[in-house]
């Protein structure tokens, strides 16, 4: 017998660990409470409502990402009048929308409202009227779009800025219909303490924040691919999916399951991937012509001529005058074979990898 504290949820008994909130212990058992400010990695906020319950004893609807579980609580996820407040919810919430259908390539948590509009069929009529948000479109900066007509202020991008980022480049402005998303004296991301790691893009659930280089494919043919790799730039190893339409490659996001990372990227790891299919991209192995001219050649002439200045440079200079910089954007084999041959082919240490700092 489990010695743990249990509770009932939806008329079954169900044991949960102290410390837990109803919604975690509602997840792990496999029950769809809908959320829009819940983000696994921060703090629960409680602001959007939508992941309430009932719980007997209790007059109105809790919500349970900050309600602790207690022993012997009855809680009901889904009743019929839960059901109706969270439609209504969400009526309220795309009425002042722009638009609730926004490409995927905007961010990984971007489909969550229109989800949940599809989920409870909530139209935007019923609560038409004014927009509050107001987008930002003359922020130059090359990575992150800020469309704040479809911007919820569920505070996800904020509080991910703070907690996660510890950047606070971010914040909220206003009051009630006035709230706005705002940076330091509401100007350019460029020119606020936003590291652009992107975090704030992966979190919003509307796509207000949006991966401005993956939006330029969204009118490119065919479909969006994913497929998990590791980040090349630094020895950390974080996880990330790559984005790709027809073989290109169009985005990165971070994995959220991650072990070294849990959804957070660097500035390069999430969006300096350019060179992967730049125009100045070496295609073919170069070599210097008689006249000093880089001229295209074949492997097997570029691989002897190689061969021909490291064996004369070590017969003239001795070992330690050749030196090994390993890439940070080689896979870790290419690296490994690189000291094996400083170490091996010169009797030499000399072999660093910029992947170190």
């Amino acid at each position: 017998m489990s010695d743990r504290p249990t509770l009932t949820l939806d008329d079954e008994v169900i044991a949960f660990s102290p410390g837990q909130t109803l919604y975690e212990v509602a997840t792990a058992e496999e029950r769809d409470v809908p959320t829009l400010c819940y983000d696994p990695r921060l703090e629960p906020f409680g602001s959007c409502r939508l992941c309430v319950v009932e719980v007997e004893g209790i007059r109105n609807p809790v919500a349970s990402c900050t309600m602790r579980a207690e022993p012997g609580m009855v809680v009901r996820t889904a009743t019929e009048s839960i059901e109706k407040y969270r439609k209504t919810l969400v009526e309220m919430v795309v009425s002042e929308n722009r638009e609730v259908t926004v490409d995927p390539l905007r961010g990984y948590a971007s489909q969550e409202l229109s989800n949940l509009v599809d989920r409870y069929d909530a139209g935007a009529g019923r609560f038409r009227g004014a927009q509050s948000g107001v987008s930002f479109e003359e922020d130059g900066n090359p990575f992150i779009h800020r469309d704040y007509d479809l911007c919820i202020s569920c505070n996800r991008c904020v509080r991910v800025c703070a907690e996660q980022e510890g950047d606070y480049a971010i914040s909220i402005k206003g009051r009630g219909f006035g709230t706005q998303i705002t940076t330091e004296f509401d100007g350019e991301l460029r020119d606020s303490s936003c590291t652009f790691c992107g975090q704030c893009v992966q979190t919003c659930p509307t796509g207000a924040l949006a991966d401005r280089k993956a939006m330029r494919a969204v009118d490119l043919p065919g479909e969006v691919e994913e497929t998990r790799s590791v980040c090349p730039y630094c020895g950390v190893g974080c996880s990330v999916d790559l984005l790709s339409k027809d073989d290109k490659l169009v985005g990165i996001r971070p994995a959220m399951d991650g072990p070294a990372n849990e959804g957070a990227l660097c500035v390069k790891g999430q969006f300096a991937f350019d060179f992967v299919q730049h125009v100045d991209r070496l295609k073919q192995p170069l070599v210097r012509s008689a006249d000093g001219d880089l001229v295209e050649t074949d492997w097997d002439t570029a691989l002897d001529r190689a061969a021909e200045g490291f064996r004369s440079v070590l017969a003239r200079h001795g070992r330690h005058a050749v030196y090994g910089v390993a890439s940070g954007r080689t896979p870790s084999e290419a690296n490994y074979i690189m000291q094996k041959f400083i170490r091996v082919g010169f009797g030499s240490n000399y072999i660093d990898n910029c992947s170190r700092a």
